[in-house]
């Protein structure tokens, strides 16, 4: 992977990171009351929102596009750090217990981006946002498949792989449309 990647993916992660301490702080660990099929309906509702802004090229709710694919990266960490928690009856749990687990939840998505940007040489690259949002949701519809089958695959990669999936995709989109931005801004000056 270049360091330009993995500088933007930071510079993304970072951003996340900020913004779930900052919700943890003001809502505590409400979302540990979820099941992870709930989880994955939640990151579903928000795939679907950005997919129907992208399609009608309009929206009436305020919250951006952008904080849409925050929100996906924040839940799928959620929902790993849920697996890591499954035997545990703890619900309120400090930033500082959570950081950790965010980190290495978010180190371990980071590294397979690593293994998976060196074979595809960056593709995504060249791929539209709108192409990597249907990709996030057909990712969702699977893993929502996964849940009803109660984990049970026969060759296929459990949730935890669809959710890492899910986060590299929103970090992809997220590189894209500030790329896009800035592009933009000097093509006005």
């Amino acid at each position: 992977m270049n360091d330009k990647t993995a500088h933007e993916y930071k510079e993304v992660m970072t951003v996340c990171k900020t913004l779930f301490a900052k919700k943890t702080q003001d809502y505590g660990t409400a979302w540990r009351v979820l099941r992870l099929s709930s989880i994955t309906d939640q990151i579903f509702i928000k795939a679907q929102r950005i997919r129907n802004i992208q399609e009608k090229q309009a929206q009436k709710v305020a919250d951006s596009v952008k904080d849409e694919f925050i929100g996906i990266i924040n839940y799928c960490l959620i929902a790993l750090i849920q697996i890591n928690l499954i035997h545990s009856d703890k619900m309120d749990l400090s930033f500082a217990e959570l950081e950790p687990m965010y980190d290495k939840a978010a180190d371990e998505t980071f590294a397979l981006l690593q293994n998976k940007n060196h074979d595809y040489d960056e593709a995504w690259r060249d791929m539209r946002v709108s192409s990597m949002t249907d990709i996030i949701l057909m990712k969702l519809l699977r893993t929502k498949q996964i849940e009803d089958n109660e984990g049970k695959t026969l060759v296929s990669e459990g949730v935890k792989a669809n959710y890492q999936d899910m986060i590299n995709y929103s970090v992809f989109c997220l590189i894209k449309m500030s790329t896009n931005d800035r592009q933009q801004s000097t093509a006005e000056k």
